[in-house]
């Protein structure tokens, strides 16, 4: 059984203002998601402050974490429940520079998870071009929101460059209790408030990959997913 405590405990220099920083932005009156909004309400906002996101510095300890994210959710299920890893920089990537850098933690997070032997979240596809599909850490599948500073949608746009990992379990829990459509709805109106359109890379899991999200870039249908799960 996986322990729920992470192995490795030291913090980054940055971890405390990354912190104040993402609750800040979270907090403010203009940002649309309340999901987010109600994680940080209620406490459930896990933040973990790391170095530069274009580097793999940092990956064991942002994997360890994730897989424990995993493990303490799954010990005790609730909503509105979300990991946020902020990185101190750089803050000058382009949308496409941003883009490679989020796939390469997210490659190198998931090959961690296959070299430890942590089975991937069968409810999910580990096809980035299947309809279904999902990432999947400590056996839990996540949909990840990418965050930084040269971001298109004002909503994508934070100091730093930030990475925050969802439970797709939550969403499906939502459906389940028929909140997820009025949820859904109020972010994105919320979101064409701020941003003067609505999002046209959103979609319904099922629908279309949430791969093509996860940036926050707009890409166009002939957009390839650069990751690779690989395990069995």
């Amino acid at each position: 059984m996986l322990s729920t405590k992470p192995m490795f405990s030291w913090a980054d220099p940055s971890e405390d203002e990354a912190s104040l920083l993402l609750s800040a932005y979270i907090a403010d009156q203009g940002f649309p998601c309340v999901g987010a909004k109600a994680a940080l309400a209620k406490g459930t906002l896990d933040i973990l402050g790391a170095r530069d996101i274009a580097s793999a510095w940092d990956d064991l300890r942002i994997h360890d974490r994730l897989r424990c994210f995993a493990a303490q959710y799954r010990a005790e299920p609730s909503l509105f429940r979300s990991f946020a890893v902020v990185f101190s920089g750089p803050d000058d990537l382009s949308e496409e520079a941003f883009e490679r850098a989020i796939w390469q933690r997210i490659q190198s997070l998931s090959d961690k998870d296959v070299w430890l032997g942590q089975a991937w979240d069968e409810r999910v596809s580990p096809d980035p071009s299947n309809a279904h599909f999902s990432l999947s850490f400590g056996g839990e599948a996540f949909f990840v929101v990418g965050l930084h500073p040269r971001a298109s949608r004002p909503a994508r746009r934070f100091s730093r460059p930030t990475m925050i990992f969802n439970l797709h379990d939550q969403f499906e829990t939502l459906r389940e209790q028929g909140k997820y459509e009025t949820m859904r709805e109020k972010i994105m109106v919320r979101d064409e408030v701020l941003a003067g359109s609505r999002n046209p890379m959103l979609s319904r899991h099922g629908e279309a990959s949430e791969a093509r999200q996860y940036s926050g870039r707009a890409v166009d249908g002939g957009w390839q997913c650069p990751f690779r799960y690989s395990g069995k």
